[in-house]
């Protein structure tokens, strides 16, 4: 009998790579998020949608709970918000990712979509930046079914969403995924009509190059270290 699987990386606890190639997750109960808690805003409600059938990808959207538009100016502009994790980790349920959601549903008055996309290293890139094609594609198709009254989902029905205004948003990894819609999608975004991105949000987005600059190299916060990202350049990147 030969040797036992061992790991051989570890990212953060979360993920352990052994070295007969598989992998572990830590199940999302059991994550310790420290003191992070949820958010309770009762102005604010939510639901998870399945919007890659095959893949059986989820995303979660976020509305004010009293939509009530009389105006095309009352009408939720959309943003649609990518979560970070170094494309290896993350998810919409996650309770920092859930509480971003939750407080740009409420003070921007905005129907927010939050999707998941495929993890890395089962999956590697372009893997994510597929899935969040696929994510602008589900809300074409609901736009395009909203404006001719076909049978698109119930909070995006009634014109209570403005598609003229699409606001796509990015933190660290998914700040990664926003800049190369922005490149896909182009000046205007005409290919994604009649969804009109109006602006991208970029938050600390996820860029790195074969050798470190100067700033990357200075001092780092303690958990997010020159190591763990080069580590998430490695699992998300190569092949």
């Amino acid at each position: 009998m030969g040797p036992q699987p061992h790991v051989v990386d570890d990212l953060g606890g979360n993920l352990h790579i052994f070295s007969d190639g598989s992998i572990w997750r830590r199940a999302f109960k059991d994550i310790d998020f420290g003191p992070i808690r949820f958010i309770d805003d009762s102005s604010v409600i939510f639901k998870d949608i399945t919007y890659d059938q095959n893949l059986n990808l989820c995303l979660r959207l976020y509305k004010p709970r009293l939509t009530n538009p009389t105006s095309s100016a009352a009408k939720l502009p959309v943003v649609l918000y990518f979560h970070g994790g170094g494309f290896c980790v993350g998810s919409r349920v996650w309770p920092h990712y859930r509480n971003v959601c939750v407080r740009l549903a409420a003070e921007l008055n905005a129907l927010v979509v939050s999707p998941d996309h495929r993890l890395a290293p089962e999956d590697k890139l372009p893997a994510a930046l597929d899935d969040a094609a696929c994510v602008v594609d589900w809300l074409q198709r609901e736009a395009l079914m909203s404006e001719s009254g076909g049978d698109c989902d119930a909070w995006i029905r009634g014109g209570v969403v403005d598609f003229d205004r699409v606001f796509i948003v990015g933190d660290s990894s998914g700040g990664t995924i926003a800049h190369h819609l922005a490149v896909s999608l182009g000046g205007g975004s005409v290919k994604a009509a009649p969804l009109r991105v109006r602006g991208y949000v970029l938050v600390a987005p996820f860029f790195g190059g074969v050798e470190w600059t100067k700033s990357e190299q200075e001092p780092h916060e303690p958990r997010l270290t020159l190591d763990v990202v080069e580590r998430n350049k490695f699992f998300g990147w190569k092949r």
